[in-house]
């Protein structure tokens, strides 16, 4: 799910083979995957999950890359012990799955979590990712809490309506053009709201040829045509954290 106006369970695509590098925790209500440096660091990224859960190793590689990057990365299970969608189940049944798990009512949880990283991490800098239902999750963060220094929004989408894009702290949405979940015409709507409403550094990025769920999960060495949009979307999330989360 990453288009909340017309939500459809998209697919899982290629899991990855990956070796966790963290630890599992628990913060206050959720259960979380938190994956940390080498050195020590003020620096601190939340990633939320896609419908596929917080356990999904892609998500958890993503982890570990920001780690490898300086950063302490934690991913909360944002369903709050609600299953993931699988995708063996009736997509018939994915509206009624959703309802329980509104992309606009996160807020209890990214408390939580701001309140470990604050106080349990000393973190005084921190961003957010988000990766399809994430990616709107972080949208909505991005306009309710200050303190979130910038957020990277794979895609994901938000209604149109209302003040939802009157962004507090920058922000990168990245899009794939073909996409059969969010059309185009959407993606160039956000941009013209964005560029009407924000008052803040944004950038809407539309990378050739991509599908949805192109930058974490498609396995690079059986892509290969995909390779360098895959390895230039983490490049531009990691170029985009660098500059405002420090």
């Amino acid at each position: 799910m990453a288009n909340e106006a017309q939500p459809c369970p998209c697919a899982l695509g290629d899991q990855f083979d990956h070796k966790n590098l963290g630890n599992e925790i628990q913060i206050e209500h959720i259960k979380a995957y938190i994956s940390k440096p080498k050195t020590s660091t003020d620096k601190a990224i939340i990633v939320i999950q896609d419908i596929y859960g917080w356990e999904l190793s892609n998500t958890r590689y993503m982890a570990d890359l920001l780690a490898s990057h300086g950063y302490i990365a934690v991913v909360p299970d944002f369903f709050v012990g609600k299953e993931p969608w699988n995708p063996s189940y009736d997509r018939a049944n994915f509206f009624k799955w959703l309802e329980t798990r509104p992309a606009n009512k996160a807020y209890r949880e990214a408390d939580a979590v701001l309140r470990y990283l604050k106080e349990q991490c000393q973190a005084k800098s921190i961003g957010v990712i988000g990766f399809c239902w994430g990616g709107t999750v972080t949208h909505y963060l991005m306009l309710k809490y200050p303190e979130l220094k910038a957020g990277v929004a794979f895609y994901g989408l938000v209604r149109e309506e209302g003040d939802n894009y009157n962004l507090l702290n920058p922000t990168l949405f990245i899009f794939g053009e073909n996409d059969p979940i969010i059309p185009l015409e959407q993606v160039r709507s956000l941009d013209e709201k964005l560029k009407e409403h924000s008052k803040v550094d944004y950038k809407v990025k539309v990378y050739p040829k991509q599908t949805h769920g192109f930058a974490h999960r498609k396995k690079e060495e059986i892509n290969p045509d995909d390779k360098p949009y895959i390895q230039e979307a983490r490049k531009d999330m990691l170029d985009w954290l660098k500059k405002y989360v420090n």
